[in-house]
């Protein structure tokens, strides 16, 4: 719920669910995250507080948070690592492909970074996530994708077979620079695996453990996204996030360049 420039760090990810087409939207939460639902909840006494005071602008938008979805939630009761809390959506989900997108990464680019996730599941039936190149010295912060261009017209090189995937390897390790950047698209059958999937360090169950036995048997694409994504949950990528994003702010983004160019560094 940390703000990014103008609005919750969450609501980049929501808005890039109905940009990307999805209509429906499971939010895993945890203890004492009740301002999440309050946040996307139908609120009037609001509206009205902004209306009667002028703000109608402000009034619309609270009012388009509450149409633009239908939102169900369910709790993680303990934080058992993010393929637990995948687990934690199999009954709301159901026996149907859904689309996983981490909620402190934001992704800008000419197409929302799930809609090409979900347009290649279309056209393929195989599950897909996006990656992106990192550099060497952060490879140890991100799950790294083993794979190999698909030679597909369509995609072309920015479409990949995943051959394996390793979570936070070393530097010397690391099969690749591809970072898994927090954006998915997986079939149901992701769940049979997460279910058979043993925790590791902490007693987590890792999401990369149950997509590399997807990859190693049905398939999984991996795909580089054309945008940028802000790692919001890191302190130097939420203020790069913040600056970046106020920089593109038609409102005052030009103010706001003036402002930076006339400190003194």
């Amino acid at each position: 719920m940390l703000p990014v420039v103008d609005k919750p760090l969450i609501q980049y990810t929501v808005e890039e669910c109905v940009a990307s087409g999805i209509e429906n939207i499971i939010i895993v939460t945890g203890r004492g995250k009740n301002a999440i639902e309050d946040h996307f909840d139908s609120a009037p006494e609001l509206e009205r507080f902004l209306e009667d005071r002028g703000q109608k602008d402000r009034a619309d938008l609270v009012r388009q948070i509450s149409r633009m979805i239908r939102f169900s939630y369910t709790r993680q009761s303990d934080p058992l690592g993010l393929g637990h809390a995948v687990l934690t959506a199999r009954d709301l989900v159901g026996d149907e492909p859904f689309a996983v997108l981490l909620g402190d990464v934001i992704m800008n680019g000419p197409r929302p970074a799930t809609r090409e996730l979900a347009d290649i599941y279309e056209a393929t039936g195989i599950g897909a996530i996006s990656v992106e190149r990192v550099p060497p010295e952060r490879v140890h912060l991100y799950g790294i994708a083993d794979a190999q261009p698909a030679g597909n017209q369509q995609w072309g090189d920015r479409l990949l077979r995943v051959r394996d995937l390793v979570e936070k390897p070393t530097k010397e390790s690391a099969p690749s620079n591809l970072g898994v950047s927090g954006r998915y698209v997986l079939p149901p059958e992701i769940f049979d695996y997460l279910e058979r999937t043993k925790p590791g360090t902490g007693g987590e169950i890792q999401l990369t453990d149950a997509l590399r036995q997807l990859a190693q048997k049905d398939g999984l694409w991996a795909y580089i996204t054309e945008g940028k994504s802000y790692d919001a949950g890191d302190k130097l990528g939420f203020l790069k996030a913040t600056v970046e994003i106020a920089l593109d702010n038609p409102e005052f983004g030009r103010d706001f360049r003036a402002y930076l160019q006339s400190l003194k560094l």
